[in-house]
């Protein structure tokens, strides 16, 4: 019989998992004993936290992230052939989503593996449900260019794409960016534009403010190098 592919989701920061994930996610956890991590000592602390404190040096970890091979990561499927079950852990968040883990899934699909996925906390989802923007067409457009005059221009055209259709745009950046992008934002939009910054989801120093890029150089603000997510609607 073959194993289940567990896609096992993950706090936004630092605090007690408990606080954010459901239930059924720490009794899936405590008996898979193989692991495809993002990186392996935040998973080791996340399943430490989770409950395994103790058994932690039991389990077995692989590493599947942006410098894995594709090769290698569908290599992974071979575990869950033999009968492993097998828990996708990324950095932060939800696995496969925005993150290298997808790779894997696509291959135990193919394989006929039956994929899991448990609940837990999406910050693209908390973002555009706390954004008061329209939640019923957007679109995550993950990164953008990291040029900033491609970057400027991918920003006018994306207004130009919600302004058109009504949908919401939704952005992340490398926090050490947040700041730049934030500045080209206010420099190219227009000012009617709504902006919603989301940082530090979940946290207790969690900010989610959504106003006009008007208000927004009047208001003015730092995000820093913290975990953000930017929600656009013109």
């Amino acid at each position: 019989m073959k194993g289940k592919l567990y896609l096992i989701p993950s706090p936004l920061g630092e605090g007690d998992p408990h606080e954010v994930l459901a239930g059924g996610v720490f009794g899936a956890i405590a008996h898979i004993r193989t692991f495809v991590v993002e990186e392996v000592r935040t998973a080791r602390r996340f399943l430490s936290a989770a409950g395994l404190k103790g058994g932690i040096d039991s389990l077995t970890f692989y590493e599947l992230n942006e410098h894995t091979a594709a090769a290698d990561a569908a290599g992974y499927v071979a575990l869950l052939e033999a009968g492993e079950d097998v828990g996708l852990i990324s950095e932060a968040g939800l696995p496969a989503v925005a993150d290298p883990g997808s790779i894997l899934v696509a291959a135990a699909h193919q394989h006929g593996i039956e994929v899991v996925p448990l609940v837990g906390p999406s910050s693209l989802m908390m973002a555009l449900m706390s954004s008061g923007m329209n939640g019923q067409s957007f679109a995550f457009t993950g990164y953008l260019p990291v040029k900033p005059q491609e970057r400027r221009a991918r920003l006018a055209d994306l207004e130009k794409l919600s302004r058109r259709t009504g949908q919401t745009q939704i952005i992340i950046e490398t926090p050490y960016r947040n700041d730049a992008l934030m500045a080209d934002m206010l420099q190219v939009l227009s000012a009617t534009t709504r902006v919603c910054v989301a940082a530090n989801i979940t946290q207790s120093d969690a900010f989610i403010r959504t106003l006009t890029v008007e208000e927004w150089k009047r208001a003015g603000t730092t995000i820093g190098k913290r975990p953000c997510v930017f929600v656009i609607s013109a």
